[in-house]
């Protein structure tokens, strides 16, 4: 009986070593975080029936979302920002950020500015750079229409507003 034993643990023991030679380790690695588009520059333009905000990204598209607000109010802090203008839009981008990984602006421009070469639009300003969320507030002369989306190649949020 003994060499019964003695054979069984030895096939057993080789067993386990051919399944062990062809396992796959498990892998422990998280996933890499997906890159969040970073603001690179603003411009802005005029049409015949409405003004045009052009927010540009390097990265992926983020989404976007614009509603007309009482007050612009700065994200994380809560303070009010105060733009000219009788009536005031904001458009939120998520995964978004005007700022690098080391925490630096990148946006070179600055964080709020008058728009005297647009007809409704008065001012805009940056209301928001806080956990991937960017907020850009915008101050008009008059309530009409809001319309802002997305696009690729080159990224870029588009924020058009009626005269």
């Amino acid at each position: 009986m003994p060499m019964i034993t003695s054979r069984i643990f030895a096939t057993f023991v080789l067993s386990a070593a051919v399944l062990t030679a062809g396992a796959v380790p498990a892998q422990s690695a998280q996933p890499p975080a997906p890159e969040i588009p970073v603001l690179t520059g603003i411009r802005t333009a005029t049409h015949p029936t409405f003004d045009r905000i052009v927010l540009d990204f390097s990265g992926p598209r983020p989404h976007v979302s614009s509603q007309f607000v009482d007050e612009l109010v700065h994200d994380g802090s809560g303070e009010i920002e105060t733009l000219p203008g009788a009536a005031f839009a904001e458009a939120r981008m998520t995964p978004a950020q005007a700022h690098d990984d080391a925490g630096n602006s990148s946006y070179p421009g600055p964080r709020k500015f008058r728009t005297p070469n647009l007809n409704n639009v008065t001012a805009i300003a940056i209301t928001g750079d806080y956990e991937s969320y960017l907020s850009v507030g915008v101050g008009m002369r008059k309530q009409t229409w809001v319309k802002a989306f997305a696009l690729d190649a080159p990224t870029r949020v588009v924020i058009d507003v009626g005269r």
